[in-house]
């Protein structure tokens, strides 16, 4: 899918394109690629002479591969943006942006939501983009944002697991759906990380190069900051993570435990009656001692009463009853 974008009184107004011949008739400043076909490839070689690049290539995460002018002097970058789904774990998708001929053309595999509210904020705040240059800013700060809302999620959904984790009851079970949150918002913790990083040396990259002019360089400094502001943000969230997934394992440890101790204390109070069973079947075949011998009633009492008394008496010994 192809959207098209010109720039009217510093809004962007998208234009729609159905054809070739409605390619060739606007001059926009800005083309976004979503999973361009062949026939939308062609047509941005043909009328801007811009080759966009394949899937392969815009995956390649090589540090030479992601910033570099083409030999026509285009400026070719690669640069990573968050995307959280409902129904699915959150993922980075990979962006080539081509700066040519005063245009920004943009490749991406999904249509993600710092895009689209680039867009909408474009359209409702008139005069805020001036170039191509500004548009690429924009999505580098949007992006920011994006990440930073991200983030008071993982904040809200952390509450949420430590109020489970420190509950006075803490079962296997909920050791289980505990371990599963706290996974999930660490891996979207460490995409939010990556994906800052990644932006940071994408403007890093512009404001070296010396492409920006004063306006566009002051707030190229500004994202910077807020990225930076991100880092303690997320460097406090990897020890809280660290820090729920301790207890939760010391939890599970406990319960296991007492799974042990429970069948610890049934051994030990089965062992004197498995003893006694043990010398009556061992060493009398056919006889009993108690029809038998003078003191045998009081023999086969004392066996029975020390087969009771003797699991409590080592129960107390080991601190297992008080």
């Amino acid at each position: 899918m192809i959207n098209v974008f010109v720039l009217q009184n510093g809004r962007l107004n998208q234009v729609p394109i159905d054809s070739r011949e409605d390619l060739e008739n606007v001059e926009p400043v800005w083309v976004d690629l979503t999973d361009p076909n062949d026939d939308e490839r062609a047509w941005v070689k043909t009328i801007y002479g811009v080759t966009l690049p394949g899937e392969d290539e815009v995956k390649d995460i090589e540090a030479s591969a992601r910033y570099y002018e083409a030999e026509n002097g285009d400026l070719h970058l690669r640069t990573d943006f968050l995307l959280e789904e409902d129904d699915g774990p959150s993922r980075v998708v990979t962006v080539a942006f081509i700066l040519a001929r005063k245009m920004l053309f943009s490749v991406h595999t999904d249509d993600l939501p710092v895009f689209r509210l680039v867009r909408m904020r474009a359209r409702s705040r008139p005069g805020s983009i001036a170039d191509y240059m500004d548009v690429l800013l924009d999505l580098y700060a949007t992006d920011a944002e994006y990440s930073a809302d991200a983030l008071e999620g993982i904040y809200q959904n952390l509450e949420e697991v430590s109020g489970r984790v420190l509950q006075e009851e803490f079962t296997d079970q909920d050791a289980a759906a505990a371990l599963n949150a706290i996974a999930h918002e660490e891996d979207l913790n460490g995409r939010i990380r990556r994906n800052m990083m990644d932006t940071r040396r994408a403007v890093s990259f512009l404001m070296r190069g010396r492409l920006l002019n004063a306006e566009q360089f002051e707030e190229a400094r500004q994202i910077l900051r807020d990225i930076e502001s991100l880092d303690g943000h997320t460097s406090f969230l990897f020890d809280k993570i660290n820090f729920l997934m301790d207890a939760t394992v010391g939890f599970i440890n406990i319960n296991q435990n007492k799974i042990i101790k429970i069948f610890s204390v049934a051994s030990v109070a089965f062992l004197p009656p498995t003893l006694i069973a043990s010398i009556y079947g061992m060493n009398f075949h056919g006889w009993f001692p108690e029809l038998d011998w003078t003191l045998g009633y009081p023999f086969a009492l004392a066996l029975m009463l020390t087969s009771a008394i003797a699991p409590f008496w080592y129960f107390r010994r080991r601190g297992w009853l008080k």
